[in-house]
């Protein structure tokens, strides 16, 4: 997609991260958001480096650019580096932009558990749930914690539920929902830990 945007009509997921590498559970949750969100595209966005990981065992970013594309289709899930070109590495930066510049697309913020469970660590993460709906789906170890945390607390009444999740994507923001999904526990390091790599994508 271009750096500068362009006018596109569609209904977009976002999932950011940092695919070190990417694996068959990004690429479960991409296909599950699609069908169940009824979005037209998820874009896996690479991230140049997450503030919040250490460098040590960080695979360089065209690496993790290339594992990402390996699960992708090219056509409805994309690989993109978009996140590198716009020079941002807070996501909160990156979603505000991404609106300036696809001004007609509509954007759903995806993560799993773990995500909504450390979201008070991310920058201006208020202002973040502000700019985009949140979709959250389950992680193993991380469903209570996330749910009992300080984010869903203090973004309680912005929660909507999950039945109302295809309609997130009308929102400019300021809601967000738990949607129920498979639960998978891979995990970028243990494939790191084994040496393993994910197969490409079937179209």
């Amino acid at each position: 997609m271009p750096t500068y945007g362009d006018q596109r009509n569609v209904a977009i997921g976002l999932l950011g991260g940092s695919f070190n590498p990417a694996h068959p559970g990004h690429l479960q949750l991409a296909r599950y958001a699609l069908r169940h969100l009824k979005l037209d595209q998820v874009w896996l966005m690479v991230s140049p480096g997450n503030p919040l990981k250490a460098r040590a065992g960080m695979a360089p970013f065209v690496d993790r650019l290339a594992s990402a594309r390996m699960i992708a289709d090219g056509r409805r899930i994309i690989a993109t580096d978009i996140e590198s070109r716009l020079h941002r590495r807070y996501t909160v930066e990156t979603v505000a932009l991404l609106r300036q510049r696809f001004p007609r697309a509509r954007f759903v913020w995806l993560m799993g558990a773990d995500g909504l469970a450390s979201f008070t660590r991310w920058r201006r993460w208020r202002k973040l749930a502000h700019l985009v709906p949140i979709v959250v789906v389950p992680r193993p170890g991380s469903n209570v914690p996330a749910l009992t945390g300080k984010a869903a607390h203090v973004l309680g009444h912005f929660r909507q539920p999950a039945c109302r999740a295809p309609i997130l994507k009308f929102y400019k923001g300021n809601a967000w929902t738990f949607l129920p999904a498979p639960q998978n526990g891979i995990s970028a390091t243990a494939l790191r830990d084994l040496g393993q790599y994910p197969a490409a994508a079937s179209s």
